[in-house]
């Protein structure tokens, strides 16, 4: 079969991309190996999300709801019954894409793609070949190889597929996904330990909001130990684990021990080997601004590229380069800088721009920053309230905005806006002539003084 197309990927980047190039009339072709929708839709932002709604009102049944006059005698949690109605909502996803790519007339291609050169993929005894070849496989959890016993442990796909509530979980990492997942666990009711190889949770992220957030973890019940990396893995005869660490810690008797160490390019059985596409030293395929290989009308998309691995990039990098492939748009491409961001922990963390120490290191005493700490309104009356940190880096005489960093119930929904004004270059005089909303939160960051 010939076409003008092949996605290797039905992830959000490559069925993004698919669908907008056969939008232009290009024959289209997408081949996939597991459920349409890829990490986002199966085992990552939409299942987290529902999972974070169930954390959050946990959270309000256990903390906030007395406070606000209700009395709930009963609030038992039945783990199975979320995970039903989670997977039955993320399966209606998957046959909306499948009707989607059927209703734009793509061909789609179940089963495992090995490319036998530059524009032709082998799949199930068939050969595809194609102008244009996009890439767009993905990432999948690490599980290190220098552990023993490390194969006991879970990662975050092993999380989805949990059945019951595991009463004690270690999470190893310090990332967006040992965050997100240790704080759901431990909002449900796991006794939950965290495993940090250096010295604090989200490292690349601001000073204030990674503190604030590691108070919060603790003050939660999460116990978390910094410097510290399990070297050793055993199974009891109940079935528990053991994990002995190399500073001498012993945990005993834990249900899961979950791996949330990074992600590697999806890669293994597409024989790249055969198409010239060179790959970096971590696996992952370097590309150009406009997603392109080194080999012509090879492109790659997403996670498997290494850079920036947030759903809605693939998203708009995929639709971008199909606008300048088929669209006749030349010069069509994701521009990288000040893409925002949010860590779905409890409260929740919303970014974008440079970092404090990353201004302060880029231009030196020529930066001025802006913040404040406070307790929302939300939590005036609850018996564990939690605190919210907003943050402005400005730059120059015209105090340009250059990071924003917020922390804080609803810190998830408000930056999109600011966002916007970040992105078109707004200083911190367009944030003092905003008339704010209140009372909200996101008031703050228009009156910070």
């Amino acid at each position: 079969m010939e076409y003008d197309l092949v996605v290797v990927g039905a992830g959000s980047g490559g069925l993004a991309a698919v669908q907008r190039a056969a939008s232009y009339g290009a024959k289209c072709a997408v081949i996939e190996s597991g459920p349409l929708g890829g990490t986002c839709v199966n085992v990552g932002c939409v299942p987290k999300k529902v999972m974070w709604f169930g954390a959050s009102v946990a959270h309000t049944v256990s903390h906030d709801a007395e406070s606000y006059g209700f009395t709930i005698p009963d609030s038992t949690f039945t783990f199975d019954k979320l995970k039903r109605s989670r997977d039955d909502y993320v399966s209606g996803i998957n046959g909306r894409y499948a009707d989607a790519l059927e209703n734009a007339g793509i061909d789609l291609y179940l089963g495992h793609a090995r490319m036998s050169g530059p524009n032709t993929v082998d799949i199930d005894g068939k050969t595809l070949s194609s102008t244009h070849t996009l890439i767009a496989t993905g990432g999948r959890p690490i599980v290190p190889n220098n552990v023993t016993g490390a194969d006991l442990g879970i990662t975050s796909d092993g999380f989805f597929k949990l059945e019951t509530l595991p009463g004690k979980v270690v999470v190893a990492g310090s990332g967006y996904i040992a965050v997100e997942l240790a704080g759901m666990l431990n909002a449900f009711g796991s006794e939950v330990h965290m495993l940090v190889r250096k010295q604090s949770v989200l490292r690349r992220f601001d000073s204030t909001i990674r503190n604030l957030l590691t108070e919060q973890l603790i003050s939660d019940g999460i116990k978390i130990h910094i410097e510290t990396e399990a070297q050793v893995i055993s199974r009891n005869s109940d079935h528990t684990l053991n994990i002995s660490c190399d500073t001498g810690l012993e945990l005993e008797g834990v249900d899961e021990f979950l791996w949330a160490v990074g992600r590697e390019p999806n890669i293994d059985s597409l024989r790249l080997d055969l198409t010239g596409v060179e790959l970096d030293s971590h696996g992952f395929i370097p590309v150009d601004a406009y997603q392109n290989t080194n080999v012509a009308n090879v492109y790659a998309v997403g996670d498997v590229t290494g850079c920036v691995a947030l759903t809605p990039v693939a998203v708009a990098a995929g639709r971008r380069l199909m606008d300048r492939v088929f669209g006749g748009k030349a010069g069509r491409k994701l521009d990288f800088d000040n893409i925002a961001t949010v860590v779905f922990s409890h409260p929740p963390i919303a970014t974008i721009g440079l970092t404090e120490e990353d201004a302060r290191a880029q231009f030196g005493d020529d930066v001025k920053v802006y913040q404040a700490k406070f307790k929302p309104m939300y939590y005036a009356f609850s018996s564990h309230p939690k605190r919210t940190a907003v943050k402005l880096i400005t730059h120059g005489a015209n105090e340009k905005i250059i990071g924003c960093h917020v922390i804080g119930h609803g810190a998830d929904e408000m930056m999109q806006g600011f966002a916007v004004a970040i992105r078109i270059g707004a200083n911190k005089s367009d944030f003092d002539d905003t008339v704010a909303i209140h009372p909200t939160s996101a008031e703050e960051l228009v009156t910070l003084r």
